[in-house]
């Protein structure tokens, strides 16, 4: 197991970058050696849905990609993020099936929150329904139909494949430590939380970041895993605050507003607001500019007037190549209402130099970069493949054949001028983290610095004409 470096980490699943994970590990040796430094392989486990984040089990790799070995091969040379849905586990799972046939009798009784305990009267008023930060229009919840013939309704966050788990529950928590101690022990570096925020249940809350229960379980979770020399990252797509408060504690963060940020000064030509987070942002932290979802638009909130997001989002269907909006409704199985589905290079148009300029303001802000594979290799929007799924997050979902890969190099000068910056970005001493980042914005002109002791890096852009140098 490797530990964090401040090298750019690469985000893609097990089969995006070739068939599985043994070719992934061939791409990466023939072409990104030296340009990647640690990989968020997304979930490889076993899973019902979601492309991995309904798992029904953490004890075994997908042998749809191979094998535990596979991955530790990986994590030789480069540190890996692996997946924790903290949250929920498929409702194909072991323990779903156990209650669902025991009811009562089984083991895993309280595993799941089940309204007839959680709720006062069995069931919300529309109050309470009304106070839940929810991901569907209705209360959140599954109804189980056991064995028996009875049925019952359990907490149910996201889609039906994902029941919620129950903080409250003894065994649950151990299930949480045993897997977190697996993950530790199976290569991990660091183990992202995903959808930490939800986790905690509180009657009469919004049910999303309740304090001081979250940091409870933060502490807990740190607890685990620090004897394994592993660090932990809560994903939270919300009011930049909630991160910032996380960072105060000392942890990892996710920049997510900095994709809006940046291109909202490319469009506009302005960097006022780009200037004003990256002078507030922590260095621990890693950035992003695409990830496996959209773009999300909810995290930029207070970071820009209403209408400057209102314009950005509009310009992402006007300015960018091949995104509709249609692509974000129920047709294409998506209501996310804080995202737009597309991906990062088309949402500039496909043009080669804004694209680039946008990776280079990612590489010179506070933290250590996110690049997700499509994005690395500069992608279009793959309407096919969306048009075959009519799932609207799969427009950034391509997969890569390491043939295709070969010929992106041989015939896009952008890919391999990303691969260029990247390596550009692992190598330079001035981005150390101990260090500083002081931005400069008049009118179009955009200045960025980082210090780190004796070493400097400068990049000088236009956010108009998209021009940039870069002084090291």
């Amino acid at each position: 197991m490797s530990k964090i470096k401040n090298e750019i980490m690469l985000i893609t699943y097990a089969d995006s970058l070739g068939k599985n994970l043994r070719e992934l590990k061939d791409v990466l040796d023939e072409h990104y050696s030296d340009a990647i430094g640690g990989v968020h392989i997304l979930p490889f486990f076993p899973s019902s849905g979601d492309r991995g984040f309904a798992p029904m089990r953490y004890d075994v790799v997908d042998e749809a990609f191979g094998t535990i070995d596979d991955v530790k091969e990986i994590s030789k040379d480069k540190y890996l993020m692996y997946d924790f849905m903290v949250n929920h586990i498929s409702r194909q799972s072991e323990f779903f099936k156990d209650f669902q046939e025991k009811k009562d009798e089984s083991k895993y009784k309280d595993f799941f929150i089940r309204y007839k305990d959680f709720w006062e009267n069995g069931e919300p008023t529309d109050e309470q329904v009304g106070a839940i930060y929810k991901r569907k229009p209705r209360a959140p919840y599954y109804e189980v139909e056991f064995k028996d013939g009875s049925k019952e309704k359990v907490w149910c966050t996201f889609a039906e494949e994902q029941i919620d788990l129950n903080m409250d529950s003894k065994v649950a928590r151990e299930f949480i430590k045993d897997t977190l101690i697996s993950m530790c022990k199976n290569g991990a570096s660091i183990i992202r939380l995903d959808a930490f925020a939800y986790a905690i249940k509180k009657s009469g809350t919004s049910c999303f970041f309740i304090e001081p229960e979250m940091w409870n379980l933060l502490y807990e979770i740190q607890d685990t895993v620090k004897e394994y020399g592993v660090d932990i990252l809560p994903e939270i797509h919300e009011h930049y605050t909630i991160q910032h408060k996380i960072s105060e504690k000392g942890f990892w963060i996710y920049d997510f507003a900095l994709p809006v940020l940046v291109l909202n000064a490319l469009y506009s030509g302005k960097g006022d607001n780009l200037k004003r987070w990256l002078d507030m942002s922590p260095m621990k932290q890693f950035t992003t500019l695409d990830t496996h979802d959209g773009i999300g638009i909810v995290d930029v909130k207070d970071l820009m007037t209403d209408e400057e997001i209102e314009e950005t989002k509009e310009a992402m269907f006007t300015k960018g190549a091949n995104v509709k909006k249609i692509y974000n409704t129920a047709a294409y199985n998506n209501l996310d209402i804080y995202q737009v589905n597309c991906t990062y290079y088309s949402a500039l148009g496909n043009n080669d130099k804004a694209y680039l300029l946008a990776r280079a303001i990612q590489f010179f802000a506070p933290g250590i970069p996110q690049v997700y594979y499509v994005g690395m290799l500069a992608g279009e929007n793959d309407i096919e493949l969306m048009e075959s799924t009519k799932n609207g997050r799969d427009i950034n979902r391509h997969y890569y054949s390491k043939e295709e890969i070969r010929e992106n190099f041989k015939n896009r000068k952008i890919v391999n001028d990303m691969r260029d910056l990247m390596k550009f970005r692992n190598n330079n001493l001035a981005f150390g983290l101990e260090g500083e980042c002081i931005t400069e914005v008049d009118g179009s002109k955009l200045v960025i610095t980082r210090k780190c002791g004796e070493h400097i890096a400068i990049i000088k852009a236009d956010l108009k004409t998209h021009e940039f140098t870069i002084e090291a």
